[in-house]
């Protein structure tokens, strides 16, 4: 991680292998609550410094280099929630199954992601149990045990999010607490992480130096926070909690371009409030090996939805249903310049001098008829300064950013039932549309149906493929609605009544792929299979 080399000298990596040694769950009966080997080498001899302390907290933060290891602070698995979510597919339709009415509790996808969570939150136990005993300045005693405090927080919250009721274990557990530890309501899960959100954010400091790059701030816990008030519908809470990192004045959106959020060279942005670090070759990921088409040395592995591209507007700031300035003809053209920036259209895309191609006649790799694919690409997360190996990529991955927090405070006083007015408007959601090399029109309309329309589709077409569009459409009770449906793909024709060629919609895009998601059932995961064999304690959630 970035950060390592403020608390040791060591490279990255070797502090990855240490705490692979001291702080890495080892397997014991299949179980994710409690296996760390509590012996004298990591626990009776470790815990003595403020070193030990700070490469202890490095431990909690660490996701493990490369690209598994599913939690919701790890770059494949946020980038998952979304293809979950109906926003595209992935090659292998791994993501897929959480929400295509296949889901069972033997799904890897979700064991996984249950497992590593729990484990990080294993981490944090085991630092809070021993944080105290050991001498040194209680101020940044606080800072570091309120890090921690967020990090478990951060992860209890996803985990009642997506599961429902869950273990709620508050210190590190021997194998027969875990091995019987029961569910407590989500509810009470999310009344707990508040409270721990509050009490951390209080204590956390409001901006970091760099050489702290990727610690956890005041602003990071707060917009956690104000994720869980959404979540619960709290909603003047909410608006309070945003406002405070507003009046903060410590974050700002970016003016040097909106592309720039998702590469190496923008990671100390000030829109960034929260990101999981990642360093070149030594703490590195292989997102650009799976994320660039195979023209430019990838494996396309995702696969955007037209659904996601029919979502932006036009230039005129109006929906393509709406719009003079559409034409069904030539789709791409006229359109909110994110969509240029977040999606890679056939023929329409440069990258590096080439220009992507996925014409099903082509003779390109990246055909649409090639594999299981779209025609469409990310280009959101493109890197076009990276020149090294796809495979050990350093980028950072962004989890949370002021945009999002403006977007999130102007929802939340509307659902508040506050009245909205133009200020309230160019303060929050204006700034938004409004950043250097987006330039959309501003937003006017201030009824509330309304404008809760143009706000969720703000927040998709913004925040797309960043993790935040599953829990957007859950707490919006209309995750139902959005995955039951034909998902299509890129334009094959504008002679769709006598196109033969493959199968497409009444406007000549491809027929792609249908969502099953399961009313009732589907809003929740289900408990992993193998934890209920082991713990006889745990109940299943309806329907699995």
């Amino acid at each position: 991680m970035k950060f390592n080399h403020i608390y040791t000298t060591l490279p990255p990596f070797k502090i990855g292998l240490l705490f692979l040694l001291f702080f890495s769950i080892s397997a014991c009966k299949n179980d994710y609550f409690d296996k760390q080997p509590l012996d004298s080498i990591s626990d009776g001899t470790f815990w003595k410094t403020e070193k030990d302390a700070n490469l202890a907290l490095v431990g909690c933060y660490n996701i493990g280099a490369g690209w598994s290891g599913e939690d919701f602070w790890n770059a494949r698995a946020v980038l998952y929630l979304d293809f979950m979510a109906g926003l595209g597919s992935e090659k292998e339709l791994i993501p897929d199954h959480v929400t295509d009415g296949t889901l069972n509790a033997s799904y890897w996808v979700t064991s996984s992601i249950w497992s590593n969570t729990y484990s990080k939150i294993a981490k944090c136990n085991n630092f809070l149990d021993h944080i105290d005993a050991i001498p040194f300045d209680q101020t940044k005693k606080n800072i570091i045990k309120s890090e921690v405090r967020t990090l478990r927080a951060y992860s209890l919250f996803n985990l009642a999010l997506y599961f429902g009721d869950i273990p709620l274990p508050k210190h590190l557990l021997t194998v027969t607490e875990a091995n019987s530890i029961t569910r407590t309501a989500k509810a009470e899960v999310w009344t707990f992480v508040e409270n721990e959100l509050k009490e951390s954010a209080s204590m956390l400091p409001a901006t970091r130096p760099s050489s702290e790059m990727g610690r956890i701030t005041a602003g990071a816990a707060l917009a956690i926070l104000g994720r869980v008030q959404m979540a619960e519908k709290k909603w003047s809470d909410a608006a309070a909690t945003y406002k405070k990192i507003l009046d903060s004045g410590v974050y700002s959106i970016e003016q040097g371009g909106f592309k720039k959020l998702f590469i190496q060279t923008g990671e100390s942005s000030n829109e960034i409030i929260l990101a999981s670090q990642y360093h070149e070759d030594t703490y590195s990921h292989v997102m650009l090996q799976y994320l660039y088409p195979e023209s430019y040395g990838g494996w396309h592995q995702f696969s955007p939805y037209n659904e996601l591209v029919q979502s932006y507007e036009c230039i005129d700031g109006k929906t393509v249903e709406e719009s003079p300035l559409y034409n069904p003809n030539a789709p791409y053209d006229n359109r909110d310049p994110r969509l240029d920036q977040t999606i890679m259209i056939s023929d329409r895309t440069v990258f590096k001098g080439v220009k992507y191609v996925s014409r099903p006649e082509s003779n390109s790799p990246d055909r649409m008829s090639r594999y299981n694919w779209s025609g469409y690409c990310i280009n959101k997360y493109m890197d076009s300064t990276f020149a090294g190996n796809l495979m050990n990529y350093g980028g950072n991955f962004t989890l949370i950013r002021y945009a999002e927090v403006l977007l999130s405070y102007l929802e939340s006083k509307l659902e508040a039932g506050e009245a909205i007015n133009q200020t309230l408007l160019d303060a929050t959601i204006n700034k938004v549309r409004g950043r250097a090399t987006v330039n959309m029109p501003p937003v006017t309309v201030t009824d509330a149906n309304l404008l809760r329309t143009i706000i969720r589709r703000e927040r998709k077409v913004e925040l797309a493929f960043e993790g935040i569009h599953y829990y957007d459409i859950l707490r919006w009770g209309t995750a139902a609605t959005e995955l039951n449906r034909q998902f299509t793909g890129m334009k094959l024709t504008n002679s769709p009544a006598t196109y033969k060629d493959y199968p497409v919609d009444a406007q000549g895009f491809l027929l792609y792929q249908k969502r099953a998601f399961i009313a009732g059932k589907n809003e929740l995961w289900p408990i992993p299979q193998s934890e209920r064999d082991i713990n006889k304690a745990l109940t299943q959630n309806p329907g699995y």
